[in-house]
């Protein structure tokens, strides 16, 4: 392991140089080293490092706040921070730390825990065939005698082994073999698989049943000690948990919805309601579970991109094949890829030809041709052809792993709209708690009724204080849209980012490499005194042996329409002007007009087409003899195929100003302008003037995007609302300067992102106004008495599982 990178002895080394690839992460205040940022054992971990959960079950982020709380009361951890929307816990530990200490606070909250991360020698394996608690200690024993094992724990209940080791998998699965277990290891590329925690949804039914049945008996004549007992066993089956939770919160001062709940159900109890207070804790109980279930659909977004690369990997080795985990593949190896599989890492082909399906990178449904030479990715699928890659990049290293990181980093970060809110529940909330314990004491005390009537609505008010549907209005939403976005090759950085494409309503364009090609084509052929074949023919003759990019060019285009050279000799390069070869016992040449002018050779009819070409900025090469001009070819910059459809298409999202920034000259511009259909161009740009360029657009009263490749545009990136970089699969630099970035060089993803980003903002907004009108609804509807305890309990999860599933349709927009 890392550690020393990592050590409080090299704390002053951070912040001069990153240990690890990004130097953002130094001055995020994140671990240096977050590959192998986390150690599970029992005991604790090595050295001061970030270490990572996965929390299972929260469903607002009062319950993130409560566990903060929580932790905070322990010693020998810091910066803790809990995120609702992604569901990790995070802190930083040091080798003091008790990380069993950290599971019972947060289980005794009532959550679930699993570790995210795991250590570079802590693995965590699935064990079958345990029926007790001493086989676990059985395994524990037997894997503690042999060499290479440093720690190992063995959890009975859950069928999960913790080993900290530095043998190989393979080894440790044919130790517990050996006393007649089987182990598996349970890991992907991110940490454990997540569980399904259903366990809950029985005690659901069990209470729901016992309350059904005191309702019937209460009716047809049973005893009514009966079904008050009925009712109170339905509130202990479904009351324990958020009891237990509100226990645990109110020690670490958090005012959270278990506590409301249950401090509205006790109360019920105690004046005698005890079908409201039965009714209560069920509606809670199955409430939360809805929007666990419906919350872990928007969380998939992610575990499926962890779960596209293989967890495992064929490795040739000489002239046998093995199986190896990922983690342990070396860069160097070579995989064995077969026709159907997923590539599970990195790497560039050495062996064989295929085409590769790249739609979990770049969300380009067409795969691509690959032969020998060309770069994979992780996570991709090889349609046909067995491959041999050579590994580029580790399992922590691969764009797909960096794609995962960055959007769950993007999901982690509140949006303007969802820190407002944030902070309104956080007032709100106490507020309303305090306003309730007055109802309860002030009116009775003042002889307004009878002490029994004000403190039930004060129980109303309590539920009713609950903000849920509001808090999770915005971050759901966020979540949904980040997800969809990268599943079609769409990475947005944040839920800052997302509102402002929602606010876009001027987009300007690098042109060259955004716009068009950013790489020479021939755009038109004149043939003068031959045929175009036979133009092209003797230019390919000329021009074969050339290593400049015009001539490249030219030669690319014969061979792709099967022109064939001739017979050429003599050939001889003249610097900065053409080339020139004997081609049938007759001297032919190949350069621009300085060449003929030189020569004093006319150009006579073809003088009008040349001046024309130049005028739209075109290169012209010209091919002739002493005698005569033969033909003019031109190259130039061709014009994306997806870049009309996509202008076009942002018109149609509502962008009316689609404007291009250019470096060519101004007949270039205009040409290149009419052909997109922008709506203007600035020309003959540098650097800078690019940048006051966005400025222009900005004191025009234009919320800006700027598009460019993530590199050369950097400033201009940075100076406008929103920076675009184009074809992030591969570009390191344009994952990391840009606030969305489209994986693949097709600007056609644009449209669907700014759409995405108004269906989200028009969402949100739907989500909070349906949550304050059912909010003040039932405010409104306690004091003449018509809202019931349990029908406020149902206004408040209802609400909150109606504003889940409102925000859930982002992820199905197309």
């Amino acid at each position: 392991m890392a550690d020393k990178c990592c050590s409080s002895e090299a704390a002053e080394d951070l912040k001069e140089k990153s240990c690890c690839s990004s130097e953002e992460v130094i001055e995020k205040k994140q671990s240096c080293c977050r590959s192998e940022a986390v150690a599970v054992g029992a005991a604790g971990i090595a050295s001061a490092e970030m270490v990572e959960y996965r929390v299972f079950g929260m469903d607002c982020p009062s319950c993130a706040a409560s566990i903060e709380k929580g932790l905070g009361k322990l010693k020998n951890i810091e910066d803790i921070k809990v995120n609702y929307n992604t569901g990790k816990l995070r802190f930083m530990g040091n080798k003091e730390t008790n990380l069993e200490h950290v599971e019972d606070v947060v289980q005794k909250l009532g959550f679930k825990v699993e570790p995210l991360e795991q250590n570079k020698n802590v693995r965590i394996y699935h064990v079958e065939g345990m029926d007790c608690s001493s086989c676990a200690k059985s395994i524990e024993n037997h894997l503690n005698t042999i060499p290479g094992v440093n720690s190992v724990s063995v959890h009975f209940s859950t069928g999960k082994l913790k080993a900290e080791h530095e043998n190989s998998v393979e080894e440790i699965i044919s130790e517990v073999s050996k006393i007649g277990f089987r182990a598996s290891l349970s890991s992907k590329n991110n940490g454990a698989e997540p569980a399904k925690h259903n366990e809950g949804k029985g005690l659901i039914i069990t209470s729901g049943i016992l309350i059904a049945l005191g309702f019937i008996g209460s009716f047809t004549g049973v005893s009514p000690f009966i079904t008050t007992l009925m009712y109170a066993m339905a509130m202990v089956i479904s009351g324990y948990k958020p009891v237990k939770s509100a226990f645990y919160s109110i020690k670490s001062r958090s005012l959270d919805m278990n506590v409301l709940m249950s401090a509205a159900a006790i109360g019920a109890a105690f004046i005698g309601e005890w079908l409201e207070g039965a009714t209560v804790v069920w509606l809670f109980a199955l409430g939360t579970t809805l929007q666990n279930m419906s919350l872990e659909k928007t969380r998939d977004s992610i575990r499926n991109l962890m779960n596209l690369a293989p967890s495992e990997a064929w490795i040739k080795v000489g002239s046998q094949l093995m199986k190896k985990p990922v983690e342990e593949v070396s860069v160097g190896d070579i995989l064995v890829v077969k026709p159907g599989d997923r590539i599970p890492l990195d790497g560039e082909i050495v062996t064989g030809e295929s085409s590769v399906n790249q739609a979990p990178i770049t969300g380009e449904s067409i795969p691509v041709d690959k032969q020998a030479g060309d770069t994979v990715y992780a996570g991709t699928i090889n349609e046909n052809g067995s491959l041999e890659v050579k590994v580029t990049k580790l399992v922590e290293d691969t764009t797909i792993s960096k794609i995962i990181h960055l959007v769950e980093e993007a999901q982690e970060q509140k949006a303007p709209t969802q820190a407002f809110i944030d902070k309104f529940a956080g007032i709100y909330t106490p507020i309303v708690f305090v306003l309730a314990l007055v109802v309860m004491v002030i009116p009775p005390l003042l002889n307004f009724g009878s002490w029994g009537e004000w403190f039930y609505k004060g129980l109303e008010l309590l539920v009713v204080a609950c903000p849920c549907a509001l808090v999770i209005s915005t971050p759901v939403a966020i979540v949904s849209a980040i997800g969809n976005a990268a599943k079609n090759g769409v990475l947005i950085k944040g839920g800052t980012f997302l509102e402002k494409a929602g606010a876009i309503n001027a987009i300007a364009f690098d042109k060259t490499g955004t716009l068009t090609e950013g790489k020479p084509n021939v755009s038109q052929i004149n043939a003068l005194r031959t045929s175009e074949d036979e133009l092209l023919s003797i230019a390919l003759t000329l021009e074969e042996y050339s290593t400049h990019p015009i001539a490249r060019t030219i030669v690319r285009y014969a061979n792709d329409k099967g022109i064939q050279a001739k017979q050429g000799e003599l050939f001889k390069s003249i610097v900065g002007k053409g080339v020139q070869a004997t081609v049938g016992g007759e001297v032919y040449y190949a350069g621009n007009a300085r060449l003929f002018d030189e020569m004093e050779i006319p150009l006579g009819e073809a003088k009008a087409s040349v001046e024309d070409l130049h005028s739209k900025g075109k290169t012209v090469v010209i091919i002739g003899t002493r005698k005569e001009i033969i033909g003019v070819i031109s190259v130039a910059d061709t014009i994306r195929t997806t870049t009309v459809n996509a202008l076009n298409g942002l018109k149609k999202a509502g962008v009316n100003q689609v404007v291009m920034l250019t470096g060519d000259n101004e007949g270039t511009a205009k040409m290149i302008s009419k052909e997109t259909s922008v709506n203007r161009y600035f020309a003959e740009l540098l650097p800078e003037d690019k940048v006051e360029a966005i400025k222009q657009l900005q004191r025009e009263g234009h919320n800006v995007a700027m598009v460019g490749d993530g590199i050369n545009d950097a400033p201009a990136l940075a100076t406008a609302d929103l920076g675009i970089a184009m074809g992030g699969a591969g570009t390191d630099t344009a994952m990391e300067t840009a606030d969305i970035v489209l994986m693949a060089d097709n600007l056609e993803k644009l449209p669907h992102t700014i759409n995405l980003s108004r269906k989200a903002l028009s969402i949100i907004k739907q989500n909070i106004w349906f949550s304050l009108i059912v909010k003040f609804v039932a405010l409104a509807l306690i004091f003449p008495g018509w809202l019931t305890l349990w029908l406020a309990v149902l206004s408040d999860t209802g609400a909150a599982i109606i504003v889940i599933l409102n925000a859930l349709r982002l992820v199905k927009v197309k």
